[in-house]
């Protein structure tokens, strides 16, 4: 199974689902979209395959994107995409591709439905909360 990550090390959530990803089993392809940056269409399909738009996509928090002005609503998906390219922190992570489809994985468990099989547990997410007990059952 082929996985690929968008992943900012930085982000407690993103490490949380590359070890889920690796605790299933599974190397995944690791792009840390922050060094590499977007191209338009890949951002373009990514978010297709997601089901999101720019807007769904777009990191309000500890991001550029209040001083940028790009939380008012009347400002267009073109727009915010244009910001997202030259801004990669703009876009929400981590974004999961796998055969299964492409999701945002937040929360983290949300990469458990895109895996083959769940990783061994106990599994906890990165607040501590457990998601997955000694016996590898999932704990909704």
């Amino acid at each position: 199974m082929t996985v690929t990550i968008y992943h900012n090390p930085d982000c407690g959530t993103s490490r949380n689902v590359l070890a889920i990803i690796r605790a299933a089993g599974i190397e995944p392809v690791v792009i840390e979209y922050l060094k590499t940056g977007w191209k338009r269409r890949q951002l373009l399909l990514l978010l297709s395959a997601a089901g999101m738009t720019p807007r769904d996509a777009l990191r309000t928090t500890r991001s550029p994107a209040q001083e940028l002005g790009l939380l008012d609503p009347t400002v267009s998906d073109a727009e915010l995409l244009e910001a997202m390219l030259t801004h990669p922190i703009l876009v929400n992570r981590p974004i999961v591709n796998t055969p299964k489809g492409t999701r945002m994985c937040r929360p983290s468990e949300t990469v458990l439905g895109l895996l083959d099989q769940l990783p061994p547990g106990p599994f906890s997410k990165e607040d501590g909360t457990l998601l997955i007990d000694t016996k590898g059952n999932y704990i909704a």
